[in-house]
Protein backbone atom coordinates (compact mmCIF):
# COMPACT_ATOMS: atom_id res chain seq x y z
CA UNK A 1 0.00 0.00 0.00
CA UNK A 2 2.74 2.49 0.96
CA UNK A 3 4.82 1.48 -2.09
CA UNK A 4 1.77 2.00 -4.36
CA UNK A 5 1.24 5.51 -2.94
CA UNK A 6 4.95 6.32 -3.29
CA UNK A 7 4.92 5.17 -6.93
CA UNK A 8 1.81 7.24 -7.62
CA UNK A 9 3.40 10.37 -6.11
CA UNK A 10 6.64 9.75 -8.04
CA UNK A 11 4.69 9.32 -11.30
CA UNK A 12 2.71 12.50 -10.58
CA UNK A 13 5.85 14.57 -9.92
CA UNK A 14 7.62 13.17 -13.01
CA UNK A 15 4.59 13.92 -15.19
CA UNK A 16 4.29 17.41 -13.72
CA UNK A 17 7.94 18.23 -14.44
CA UNK A 18 7.64 16.92 -18.01
CA UNK A 19 4.47 18.89 -18.68
CA UNK A 20 5.91 22.04 -17.17
CA UNK A 21 8.93 21.71 -19.38
CA UNK A 22 6.73 21.29 -22.45
CA UNK A 23 4.61 24.28 -21.45
CA UNK A 24 7.76 26.36 -21.05
CA UNK A 25 8.85 25.42 -24.55
CA UNK A 26 5.56 26.69 -25.98
CA UNK A 27 5.92 29.90 -23.98
CA UNK A 28 9.39 30.65 -25.27
CA UNK A 29 8.62 29.90 -28.90
CA UNK A 30 5.23 31.65 -28.96
CA UNK A 31 5.47 33.53 -32.24
CA UNK A 32 3.82 33.21 -35.64
CA UNK A 33 5.03 30.33 -37.77
CA UNK A 34 6.80 31.50 -40.94
CA UNK A 35 4.73 30.95 -44.11
CA UNK A 36 7.15 28.31 -45.44
CA UNK A 37 6.83 26.27 -42.19
CA UNK A 38 3.02 26.33 -41.86
CA UNK A 39 1.07 23.08 -41.77
CA UNK A 40 -2.46 22.75 -43.19
CA UNK A 41 -4.22 22.85 -39.82
CA UNK A 42 -4.87 25.26 -36.93
CA UNK A 43 -6.03 24.38 -33.42
CA UNK A 44 -8.79 26.97 -33.18
CA UNK A 45 -10.52 26.22 -29.92
CA UNK A 46 -10.81 23.92 -26.92
CA UNK A 47 -14.36 23.63 -25.58
CA UNK A 48 -15.05 22.58 -22.00
CA UNK A 49 -18.41 21.10 -21.05
CA UNK A 50 -19.21 22.84 -17.76
CA UNK A 51 -21.96 22.63 -15.17
CA UNK A 52 -22.49 26.38 -14.72
CA UNK A 53 -21.14 28.86 -17.27
CA UNK A 54 -21.58 31.82 -14.94
CA UNK A 55 -19.26 30.24 -12.37
CA UNK A 56 -16.80 29.32 -15.15
CA UNK A 57 -16.87 32.94 -16.34
CA UNK A 58 -15.92 34.08 -12.85
CA UNK A 59 -12.78 31.97 -13.27
CA UNK A 60 -11.76 32.47 -16.91
CA UNK A 61 -13.10 35.99 -17.53
CA UNK A 62 -13.01 37.69 -14.14
CA UNK A 63 -10.03 36.00 -12.48
CA UNK A 64 -7.77 35.17 -15.45
CA UNK A 65 -8.79 38.15 -17.60
CA UNK A 66 -10.01 36.48 -20.81
CA UNK A 67 -12.50 38.38 -23.00
CA UNK A 68 -15.93 37.03 -24.02
CA UNK A 69 -16.31 37.16 -27.81
CA UNK A 70 -19.43 34.98 -28.20
CA UNK A 71 -22.33 34.12 -25.89
CA UNK A 72 -25.39 32.49 -27.43
CA UNK A 73 -28.05 29.89 -26.69
CA UNK A 74 -28.09 26.90 -29.04
CA UNK A 75 -31.62 25.55 -29.29
CA UNK A 76 -32.72 22.27 -30.90
CA UNK A 77 -34.79 22.02 -32.98
CA UNK A 78 -33.75 25.35 -34.50
CA UNK A 79 -36.41 28.02 -34.08
CA UNK A 80 -38.17 26.36 -31.16
CA UNK A 81 -38.80 28.29 -27.96
CA UNK A 82 -36.75 27.30 -24.93
CA UNK A 83 -39.90 25.78 -23.41
CA UNK A 84 -40.62 23.66 -26.53
CA UNK A 85 -37.01 22.77 -27.31
CA UNK A 86 -35.65 19.28 -26.79
CA UNK A 87 -32.17 20.63 -26.10
CA UNK A 88 -30.95 24.01 -24.90
CA UNK A 89 -27.25 24.73 -24.57
CA UNK A 90 -25.35 27.92 -23.84
CA UNK A 91 -22.10 28.40 -25.70
CA UNK A 92 -19.50 31.02 -24.77
CA UNK A 93 -16.16 31.70 -26.46
CA UNK A 94 -13.34 33.54 -24.69
CA UNK A 95 -10.09 34.84 -26.12
CA UNK A 96 -6.75 35.83 -24.70
CA UNK A 97 -4.57 37.63 -27.26
CA UNK A 98 -5.85 36.04 -30.45
CA UNK A 99 -9.41 35.61 -31.76
CA UNK A 100 -8.60 32.85 -34.25
CA UNK A 101 -6.42 30.40 -32.33
CA UNK A 102 -6.26 29.60 -28.63
CA UNK A 103 -9.93 30.41 -28.08
CA UNK A 104 -11.60 28.73 -25.10
CA UNK A 105 -15.18 27.53 -25.42
CA UNK A 106 -17.55 26.89 -22.52
CA UNK A 107 -20.61 24.74 -23.18
CA UNK A 108 -23.40 24.27 -20.63
CA UNK A 109 -26.26 21.86 -21.20
CA UNK A 110 -29.23 23.79 -19.84
CA UNK A 111 -31.89 21.31 -21.01
CA UNK A 112 -31.59 18.45 -20.37
CA UNK A 113 -28.89 18.75 -17.71
CA UNK A 114 -25.98 16.37 -18.16
CA UNK A 115 -24.56 14.24 -15.33
CA UNK A 116 -21.43 15.78 -13.85
CA UNK A 117 -18.11 13.93 -14.13
CA UNK A 118 -16.13 14.16 -10.90
CA UNK A 119 -12.57 15.25 -11.74
CA UNK A 120 -11.58 15.89 -8.11
CA UNK A 121 -7.99 14.72 -7.54
CA UNK A 122 -7.68 13.77 -11.23
CA UNK A 123 -5.15 16.47 -12.20
CA UNK A 124 -2.48 14.97 -14.48
CA UNK A 125 -4.27 11.62 -14.80
CA UNK A 126 -4.43 9.82 -18.14
CA UNK A 127 -7.51 10.91 -20.06
CA UNK A 128 -7.51 14.40 -18.59
CA UNK A 129 -6.06 17.57 -20.11
CA UNK A 130 -4.04 20.54 -18.91
CA UNK A 131 -4.56 24.09 -20.15
CA UNK A 132 -1.48 26.29 -19.83
CA UNK A 133 -1.91 30.04 -19.43
CA UNK A 134 0.93 32.55 -19.27
CA UNK A 135 0.47 35.86 -17.48
CA UNK A 136 2.54 38.82 -16.40
CA UNK A 137 0.29 39.17 -13.34
CA UNK A 138 0.51 35.75 -11.73
CA UNK A 139 0.18 36.92 -8.14
CA UNK A 140 -3.02 38.88 -8.79
CA UNK A 141 -4.56 36.32 -11.19
CA UNK A 142 -3.83 33.41 -8.86
CA UNK A 143 -5.31 35.28 -5.87
CA UNK A 144 -8.52 36.00 -7.79
CA UNK A 145 -8.76 32.48 -9.25
CA UNK A 146 -8.42 30.66 -5.95
CA UNK A 147 -11.41 32.62 -4.57
CA UNK A 148 -13.86 31.33 -7.20
CA UNK A 149 -16.30 28.77 -5.78
CA UNK A 150 -15.21 25.19 -6.50
CA UNK A 151 -11.61 25.98 -7.47
CA UNK A 152 -8.98 23.61 -6.04
CA UNK A 153 -5.38 24.72 -5.61
CA UNK A 154 -3.09 21.88 -6.69
CA UNK A 155 0.15 23.87 -6.46
CA UNK A 156 0.83 27.34 -5.08
CA UNK A 157 3.02 29.60 -7.24
CA UNK A 158 6.47 28.05 -7.07
CA UNK A 159 9.74 29.13 -8.69
CA UNK A 160 11.07 26.50 -11.09
CA UNK A 161 14.31 26.56 -13.10
CA UNK A 162 14.78 24.85 -16.46
CA UNK A 163 17.92 24.45 -18.57
CA UNK A 164 18.15 27.14 -21.25
CA UNK A 165 18.03 26.16 -24.91
CA UNK A 166 21.80 26.44 -25.29
CA UNK A 167 22.31 24.37 -22.14
CA UNK A 168 24.60 27.00 -20.63
CA UNK A 169 22.14 28.75 -18.37
CA UNK A 170 18.74 28.52 -16.73
CA UNK A 171 15.27 29.86 -17.37
CA UNK A 172 13.15 30.84 -14.37
CA UNK A 173 9.38 30.36 -14.35
CA UNK A 174 6.89 30.72 -11.53
CA UNK A 175 4.44 27.83 -11.89
CA UNK A 176 1.03 27.33 -10.29
CA UNK A 177 -1.65 24.67 -10.84
CA UNK A 178 -5.37 24.87 -10.11
CA UNK A 179 -8.48 22.90 -10.96
CA UNK A 180 -11.29 25.12 -12.25
CA UNK A 181 -14.87 24.87 -10.85
CA UNK A 182 -15.51 21.77 -13.00
CA UNK A 183 -12.18 20.10 -12.19
CA UNK A 184 -10.31 20.95 -15.40
CA UNK A 185 -6.58 21.37 -14.73
CA UNK A 186 -5.13 24.82 -15.36
CA UNK A 187 -1.47 25.83 -15.18
CA UNK A 188 -1.09 29.54 -14.54
CA UNK A 189 2.53 30.50 -15.09
CA UNK A 190 4.78 33.57 -15.28
CA UNK A 191 8.10 33.64 -17.07
CA UNK A 192 10.69 35.39 -14.87
CA UNK A 193 13.61 35.70 -17.32
CA UNK A 194 13.76 37.93 -20.36
CA UNK A 195 14.45 35.80 -23.41
CA UNK A 196 16.16 36.76 -26.66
Amino acid sequence: MIQHQTNRITNFVTTLILLLGLSLTSTISAKPVPEDKKVPIDLRRTTLVVSDIDTSLEFYRDALGMTVIYDQPIISPHGASTEEAERVRRLVFLQANDDYIGVLGLLEYVKPKQPRVDLTDKAFNEGTSIMVFNTQELEQSFARARQVAGVVVVREPTPVKYPSYDGKGEISVTVSVLQDPDGFTVELNQLQDALD
